[in-house]
């Protein structure tokens, strides 16, 4: 220990009163710790509906996620069993539309519009397909406009709690009692931040999930699409008419051959 620590523990140790003695300084003296609820507290009235944003997210997370399973919204067993069925003649309109009724996925609901158009022009049969795709498509992309609006709203509100922080930190410095004593300001700022964090980190994931679930919508559509263009194929009028001249022209090569017989 040099002397000038000596003097100045020396010094302290004067300074004190009769029978009191300075407390030996710790270099292992613990720091103080805020829980969450200090900090949303110190967030202000605007934490709650940030907190509102919050679950609301994490919910819309959830049930899209149940919601957009791919064996919910395309069941191979189904669209396999189906389009076999139809491509071997198994099926008629009727038959075809009570087993797409009583399936109910957004495939289903698709290969129903078409098979209400069964027989028909393909132009016509793709009417329907576009039809029933527009229902189904809505279905799918349920609430994610939800998330765009949670992405946007909650920046603003942060950047809100922000500025109303700031405006009483100010205020409070510019009392006589505050003068000199910065401590004051940098507390009053740092409680002001805390509602842009907040709102920030309930607006990134929400961005990320959007973008997710828009990609995972149109991926599906898209498989959709090229999975009615197969029945199309099949019970379409062009096709049936198609099928027909063939099985036409069979027949009657079976018949000259017999005749030659």
């Amino acid at each position: 220990m040099s002397a000038g620590n000596v003097q100045a523990d020396t010094g302290a140790a004067a300074a004190l009163p009769p029978g009191q003695h300075a407390a030996p300084m710790s270099s292992e003296d613990p720091i103080p710790t805020r829980d969450l609820w200090d900090i949303i507290q110190d967030g202000g009235v605007l934490m709650i509906p940030l907190g509102v944003c919050s679950l609301l997210l994490m919910a819309l997370i959830f049930e899209r996620t149940i919601s957009l399973r791919r064996g919910r919204i395309i069941p191979k067993p189904f669209v396999r069993r189906f389009l076999e069925q139809i491509r071997e003649g198994e099926l008629d309109r009727d038959s075809a539309l009570v087993l797409c009724e009583e399936n109910g996925s957004p495939v289903a609901t698709v290969f129903a519009g078409a098979v209400r158009k069964w027989g028909r022009p393909g132009v016509e049969v793709e009417q329907g397909i576009i039809d029933s795709g527009e229902r189904a498509t809505n279905g799918l992309r349920r609430y994610l406009r939800i998330f765009n609006g949670i992405a946007t709203i909650s920046p603003l509100l942060g950047l809100l709690g922000t500025v109303v922080g700031m405006i009483r930190a100010f205020n409070a410095i510019a009392t006589s009692d505050a003068m000199g004593r910065p401590e004051l300001l940098a507390s009053g700022i740092g409680q002001a931040l805390l509602t842009t964090a907040a709102g920030l980190s309930i607006a990134i994931p929400a961005l990320i999930f959007y973008m997710y679930f828009v990609s995972r919508v149109d991926r599906l559509i898209i498989d959709i699409d090229a999975l009615a263009q197969q029945l199309v194929n099949v019970i379409s009028a062009e096709e049936i008419e198609h099928v027909a001249k063939q099985s036409s022209s069979k027949s009657g090569r079976g018949a000259k051959k017999k005749e030659v017989a």
